[in-house]
């Protein structure tokens, strides 16, 4: 080994190499394989926990929402790491879906409210309202929320918001 340096973060290991037979030069990088719990399904089954399934549905919620890939990136992130220091190896699916809609209600309150519509089957409108009543409460009144809450298109209906311009 000629050479070994942390990139990424410190998630991973850059090594400089050289073969010891023809004198080739060659990296590698090294990850620590972290195991993620298994996820215990509402019906008892159990299955690995699956990122790109975590990824695939916060995309979802966040279809046409003006969140960017990095803060969504950030948030899975934020998500694997949370579940990984649990130190379990099997976590109940509801405090997996629990974590998601924290995250997804720091990054936008639609985003959210259409998670929790599904994690929750909520059955009619009037669920629909009380969440979005208990997140106006939560924030003050203020309509809009998460973080890009400043950053919406124009044009948006303006009734019951406070201030602005």
């Amino acid at each position: 080994m000629i050479d070994s340096r942390l990139v990424a973060d410190g998630g991973q290991v850059r090594r400089r190499r050289e073969c010891l037979s023809c004198n080739e030069r060659f990296t590698t990088f090294e990850t620590a394989e972290l195991v993620m719990p298994r996820v215990i399904k509402s019906d008892g089954t159990r299955e690995p926990f699956d990122e790109n399934k975590l990824r695939a549905g916060m995309q979802r919620a966040l279809e046409k929402r003006p969140v960017s890939v990095e803060d969504l990136e950030a948030a899975i992130s934020r998500i694997c790491h949370r579940l990984r220091a649990t130190g379990e190896r099997e976590l109940p699916a509801r405090e997996l879906g629990e974590r998601v809609m924290e995250e997804l209600q720091l990054l936008d309150d639609v985003a959210y409210v259409r998670f929790a519509s599904v994690y929750r089957s909520f059955q009619d409108i009037s669920e629909f309202a009380a969440e979005v009543d208990r997140l106006r409460s939560k924030s003050g009144g203020k309509e809009g929320g998460g973080k890009e809450a400043g950053g919406k298109k124009g044009g948006d209906d303006e009734k019951g918001k406070k201030g602005g311009a």
